[in-house]
């Protein structure tokens, strides 16, 4: 998966843009974010501002955008994070980007490799170190894993966050699982699903797990209060920035991809609704019960399902639904899913068949021809998250969930 990203992908991605005027700089999705928190801390300057949005362009795309030109992106990497995320990074804004870059990759490498572990506890598998380390080689190694390393996206980050808030209730440690809860957020729509179902699991026992909701409640307040003090006015811009993101991104969830725009919306609507009906079943069940287990799969595969964007990397997410399914095997399944379950394990293994091909392709003498065919193995993006999801979902009839845990 790696020889196929640089040599084939990212060479034939080069190529055409070359060809085609496309403005190609670091590619950096952290650049943006970085450059925002630097100018803020250091020099007291507004990160949402145009000023602003054009210099994070000219170190991502190597040049300002220009509108008039049709092959330009529409993306304009602008600071389209809460300002909180500052915080974050403001260790990192007194250090040249060059540097920053190298760090983050092993700090983003370090954290995707823990978040298996994490994972695997929330949902209480124990795995041995060889098969552990197998599971964060192929997260690593898998399209959405290798896209969100390669551009740097916070998201590696984000899941980290929610898998450790995820393992930390699980063992009972409430009040540190908040506050990674509230760090969470500094990418809101992956963060909002998981936030919700917590606060309903813990309204629902609140005399044992209010510890959750108050310090999730003070950590937030805590990163409200101080992105106020240092800009005051934040909130609506950053409001006006996601507007504008959107509008110049054209960003749609999968099922509008897939099916347009209001059919996608019913898709997704209903999703929502049979995910609420199910999670409000299990509101009261104990962090170690098996069927919150299986709500921390349903409701992360959710997230990618209705996340208002199909960016690959967004997929790491699926990671704890993945395991859940793979957890149950096919022996799980009734007949009539017996075949959905199939397709399931071909869309989750065709990119490696598909990229390990092309390889194979390029390493015998023809480039080219891997280079023309560099997009198949994104070919299940849009069908993974719907199979996934609607397995999941599959899993939480009554009858399936003690199949599954009797195995």
């Amino acid at each position: 998966m790696w020889f196929y990203f640089d040599r084939i992908f990212v060479l034939g991605q080069i190529q055409d843009q070359q060809l085609s005027g496309v403005p190609r700089g670091n590619l950096s999705d952290l650049y943006p974010r970085w450059l925002g928190a630097r100018e803020l801390i250091l020099h007291g300057r507004n990160p949402y501002a145009d000023d602003i949005t054009r210099e994070c362009e000219l170190g991502y795309y190597g040049r300002v955008l220009d509108p008039s030109r049709p092959s330009d992106p529409e993306d304009r990497q602008a600071f389209a994070y809460p300002l909180y995320v500052v915080f974050l990074l403001a260790p990192f804004v007194w250090l040249p980007f060059d540097v920053v870059h190298s760090v983050f990759n092993w700090i983003l490498l370090a954290l995707t490799v823990l978040s298996v572990p994490l994972w695997l506890r929330a949902l209480r598998w124990r795995l041995p170190w060889p098969e552990m380390l197998s599971c964060a080689s192929l997260l690593i190694g898998s399209v959405p894993g290798l896209q969100a390393f390669k551009l740097q996206q916070l998201t590696l980050a984000v899941a980290f966050l929610l898998a450790g808030a995820a393992a930390l209730v699980v063992e009972g440690r409430l009040t540190l699982a908040g506050i990674l809860l509230a760090l969470s957020t500094i990418k809101p729509q992956l963060a909002w699903p998981l936030v919700l179902w917590l606060t309903l699991w813990t309204v629902s026992d609140w005399r044992s797990r209010r510890s959750l909701a108050v310090s999730f409640a003070v950590t937030l307040t805590v990163l409200l209060t101080g992105s106020a003090m240092l800009l005051p006015a934040w909130p609506r811009m950053f409001i006006l920035a996601l507007r504008q993101y959107h509008q110049y991104t054209h960003n749609s969830s999968v099922p509008e991809v897939v099916a347009g725009f209001w059919p996608g919306r019913l898709i997704a609507a209903a999703a929502l609704l049979a995910s609420a009906w199910f999670l409000w079943r299990w509101r009261t069940e104990a962090a170690g019960h098996r069927h919150f287990a299986l709500a921390l799969a349903l409701v992360m595969a959710l997230t990618v399902l209705i996340v208002p964007m199909i960016g690959p990397y967004n997929q790491v997410l699926l990671f704890p639904s993945v395991i859940y399914l793979a957890r149950a095997g096919p022996r799980a399944q009734p007949q009539f899913l017996r075949f959905p379950y199939l397709a399931w394990v071909f869309a989750l293994a065709a990119p490696w068949l598909l990229s390990l091909s092309l390889t194979a392709v390029s390493l015998a003498g023809s480039p080219s021809v891997a280079m023309a065919g560099r997009k198949f193995p994104f070919l299940s993006v849009l069908t993974l998250p719907l199979l996934t999801f609607a397995l999941v979902i599959a899993q939480s009839r009554p009858n399936l969930a003690e199949q599954a845990a009797a195995l």
